[in-house]
């Protein structure tokens, strides 16, 4: 985790011919615009390449700070969507990612940048995902990789792949959140108008765009149920608040977040529960009290169904003198 004690985290992103420019202003703009409104020392970033000026789809010609070589000083490395899925990418990417990883550096990947992972080998035996269209051509041409298909990304560690462009920008903010913590990633978020969180395994595609403001009703009862996740809620509660029947509530729920109301409580109340961990020094039994969880065995569950790692992992990221041990 980045810290004022500490160099900064350095953050690479690399660049080539025909490169993507969406995925490459994703890195950009998350990881390479410095944001002192948010309150923490943010990362270093640079941009690495092939020495001479590369071209991006739509005609725009860019010039890389360094060559491949600054790719293995990196403490996270970030390929944008390759070009094409049926090309082998050059010796000198392959090798330069390969020599990042084997030093210890965490692996992103936006979109069919998973090829050159999985090119580098750097996939093998490891879960990871990639856009919707090209998941056949990831599993016929690596059997190695344990292909995810339909999630928004894979967290396996220190490797990381995402689907296409929106997903890559909620595995973003999933990384600040594992850097920086909840607050730090909801003022990102804030920031970039996207929702603070989507969980990786949501579905890439659904029929209605995940929101959190679709309509008055449904973003009336998210603010409601968020006031009140230390209590037992339900269906029922929420559509009786919003004032509709339980199965038009339902309806209405799913066409505005994309998912369930029970899901979306259960993701929210561990949202809650991170920052109690991040904030506090309350036991597991208080945490689970206040966000709304029968047992503090039920929370370990919950928590580590959708955060990846156990509470006690996760406070341990943040753990200082604020913070008491648990």
């Amino acid at each position: 985790m980045p810290s004022p004690s500490r160099k900064p985290h350095r953050v690479v992103t690399i660049a080539y011919d025909r490169l993507w420019p969406l995925e490459y202003g994703i890195a950009v703009e998350i990881f390479g615009w410095a944001r002192p409104e948010i309150g923490v020392d943010w990362y270093d970033f640079d941009v690495a390449g092939p020495c001479e000026p590369v071209r991006t789809l739509g005609g725009v010609t860019l010039t890389p700070d360094h060559g491949y070589e600054i790719v293995e000083m990196a403490d996270t490395v970030i390929v944008p969507a390759w070009r094409d899925v049926h090309e082998v990418p050059p010796k000198e990417m392959i090798e330069a990612v390969q020599a990042a990883h084997r030093r210890g550096a965490r692996m992103v990947s936006y979109c069919t940048g998973a090829f050159v992972l999985a090119h580098a080998g750097i996939l093998d035996g490891r879960r990871a995902t990639t856009h919707w269209r090209d998941l056949r051509v990831l599993k016929q041409g690596f059997p190695a990789i344990d292909v995810v298909e339909d999630v928004l990304y894979v967290d396996d560690g220190d490797v990381l792949t995402s689907a296409g462009s929106s997903a890559a920008v909620d595995c973003s903010v999933h990384i600040v959140r594992r850097d920086y913590g909840t607050e730090t990633a909801n003022r990102l978020a804030r920031s970039l108008v996207t929702p603070p969180h989507r969980e990786g395994g949501q579905a890439q595609y659904i029929e209605a765009p995940y929101q959190e403001r679709a309509g008055q009703s449904v973003a009336a009862v998210l603010d409601w149920a968020r006031e009140r996740l230390d209590q037992p809620l339900d269906i029922t509660d929420m559509a009786a608040f919003s004032g509709m029947s339980d199965r038009t509530f339902l309806r209405r729920f799913k066409e505005g977040t994309g998912t369930t109301p029970l899901k979306w409580l259960r993701r929210e109340r561990i949202m809650r529960a991170m920052t109690l961990l991040e904030k506090t020094g309350l036991g597991l039994p208080d945490i689970a009290e206040q966000c709304g969880f029968g047992s503090a065995e039920t929370f370990r569950t919950a928590f580590r169904d959708i955060a990846g790692i156990t509470p006690r992992a996760y406070r341990k990221r943040f753990e200082g003198a604020s913070i008491a041990a648990e």
